[in-house]
């Protein structure tokens, strides 16, 4: 094989009561990314978007992810990156991930798959680090295991793969302005009361047993976020009249969608998310507020190969 096409999808993580640890794969959003080999030793990497996207292997998550992976074996020729980016950038729903983990799931297919998944998703990380100034795996986690996934450790890479029950549906909304995922973090407070990392886990382990029960009464009771969402909701337009307008309409919860600006909601029922993006977005309508929103089904599944020759 010698040119690979994969699409690599969105994701959302932290589901408010999982921040750096929980996310889920979208299957609506995404990139595609194209690798062909090339006869000289190296990456090139060419952007086709309007998001002017760096071509420079040091300034861009796909090219840092890819070095990161050809540091751990030799090759006799290189590669040509090609991303048509479907994500734009600082939009909360792993722009970055879904480059850096399309990318070396392609050269990875391209090299007859000498690494595991656990090692696609260290590889991918330093992507990730580029961007947010620091380690973390909740975006390419499930963009290359695909579903709901759970790190509980990125020091030696331990992901769990749990339940995505099938009725669930994320509905996103996203305004039209880009919140670099480093400059949100920095809002998040670097020591938390132990009084609130008591509520956060008790919360984050009652969810994770509301996938296993499909119990969506109790998922509802423990999406809330004691840690990140009470600073950083400020940073995003009409963020609490969107959250009261969701519910209103039936949402199982609603939250910040990684660092933000995107805000998702959980729905049970396919009549009920239309209904909740059709709300929330007849608010921006009436502001004056441009915005993309869509409804996605949870993708069990992860990057998907589009071509190969």
């Amino acid at each position: 094989m010698d040119k690979i096409k994969v699409f690599s999808p969105g994701s959302i993580t932290n589901l408010s009561c999982g921040y750096d640890i929980l996310g889920v794969c979208l299957n609506n959003r995404g990139d595609e990314i194209t690798v062909t080999k090339t006869a000289n030793k190296g990456i090139i990497i060419k952007s086709n978007d309007d998001y002017n996207i760096s071509s420079d292997i040091n300034e861009n998550v796909a090219g840092i992810a890819a070095q990161a992976l050809l540091k751990d074996i030799s090759t006799e020729f290189g590669f040509e990156i090609e991303i048509k980016k479907g994500i734009k950038p600082g939009s909360g729903i792993g722009s970055s991930a879904a480059s850096s983990a399309g990318t070396v799931f392609a050269i990875n297919q391209l090299l007859d798959s000498p690494f595991s998944q656990l090692d696609l998703i260290k590889f991918s990380m330093e992507g990730e680090k580029f961007v947010s100034d620091s380690y973390h795996a909740d975006n390419v986690a499930p963009i290359i295991l695909g579903g709901i996934t759970l790190v509980r450790s990125i020091n030696e890479i331990d992901v769990i793969n749990l339940p995505s029950p099938k009725s669930l549906e994320v509905i996103i909304i996203r305004p039209n302005i880009e919140l670099k995922t480093s400059d949100s973090r920095k809002v998040v407070k670097k020591k938390i009361e132990i009084e609130k990392m008591v509520k956060q886990s008790a919360n984050l382990g009652s969810f994770v047993s509301s996938l296993y029960t499909e119990d969506f009464d109790l998922m509802s009771r423990s999406i809330v976020d004691f840690i990140a969402e009470p600073n950083r909701r400020i940073l995003i337009p009409e963020f609490d009249n969107l959250i009261k307008i969701s519910k209103i309409n039936g949402a199982i919860a609603s939250g910040i969608s990684g660092s933000g600006p995107s805000i998702f909601s959980l729905s049970n029922d396919s009549i009920v998310s239309e209904k909740i993006l059709k709300a929330t977005t007849n608010h921006y309508d009436k502001l004056g507020i441009s915005y993309d929103g869509f409804i996605s089904k949870i993708n069990t599944t992860g990057i998907k190969i589009l071509e190969s020759n």
